[in-house]
């Protein structure tokens, strides 16, 4: 059998590790000062997460909790901007960004804000939240909805309810949040959109509160939109 000729070149193996070898001799500063500044960025990125940002959530959790019992007494304005000794959700959120606590700090904030009827700044405070959390996101993102239903944005609000059904479906929260919206459809006069979402409810959810008192809402969305 005739040899099979290749115009491939041939690698010479040890050519090739003699000159990585060279290179480095050659670069053996540059290449020590570019592992040392790997080294210190990541080594000060654990550092900054572990130590410092781990640090400053104790302080921010021991600032928390009075807030969050004048949040629960209801004495809104304390909660918001402290009782000159203990710190406010605002001053948390001010001192403490980068912590769970400053982040949670951001959904007090607005749900303070909304019961003040400052609606702008309760979705200002609420989006900045960032609600990872499988049972606070979703309040936060219905209650963002409801602050867009009391500034008249019921489209808006709409978006936010269904939003908030979806992001953790539960019995617990899924069917209050559709009967918000179905609520706004009907405020909007879209009783086909309204009957859809309740009859889910009736549906997927009849054992809940919500679910074994869905009916009575179906037959008035069908009555008024004549269904």
């Amino acid at each position: 059998m005739a040899q099979q000729i290749t115009d491939e070149p041939i690698v010479d193996v040890e050519q090739a590790f003699t000159k990585t070898e060279l290179y480095i001799e050659q670069n053996k500063k540059s290449l020590m000062i570019i592992a040392a500044v790997i080294i210190a960025l990541v080594g000060g990125y654990f550092a900054y997460k572990y130590w410092y940002v781990a640090g400053e959530e104790t302080r921010a959790r021991s600032e928390m909790y009075k807030a969050e019992d004048y949040f629960g007494k209801d004495s809104l304005d304390k909660a918001m901007n402290g009782d000159g000794v203990a710190l406010g959700f605002i001053q948390i959120v001010d001192e403490f960004s980068i912590t769970p606590s400053g982040n949670l700090a951001e959904y007090y904030l607005g749900i303070c804000y909304l019961k003040k009827g400052q609606f702008e700044d309760a979705i200002q405070h609420l989006q900045e939240f960032d609600g990872d959390d499988q049972i606070v996101g979703p309040q936060a993102t219905a209650a963002i909805g409801d602050a867009n239903m009391e500034l008249g944005k019921t489209d808006e609000a709409i978006t936010f309810y269904l939003k908030a059904a979806e992001q953790n479906v539960n019995t617990f929260s899924t069917p209050v949040f559709l009967k918000k919206a179905a609520l706004a459809n009907e405020d909007k006069g879209n009783y086909a959109d309204a009957v859809k979402l309740y009859e889910r409810i009736q549906n997927e959810y009849a054992e809940t509160t919500d679910g074994k008192e869905v009916e009575k809402y179906i037959s008035r969305a069908k009555t008024l939109g004549n269904l």
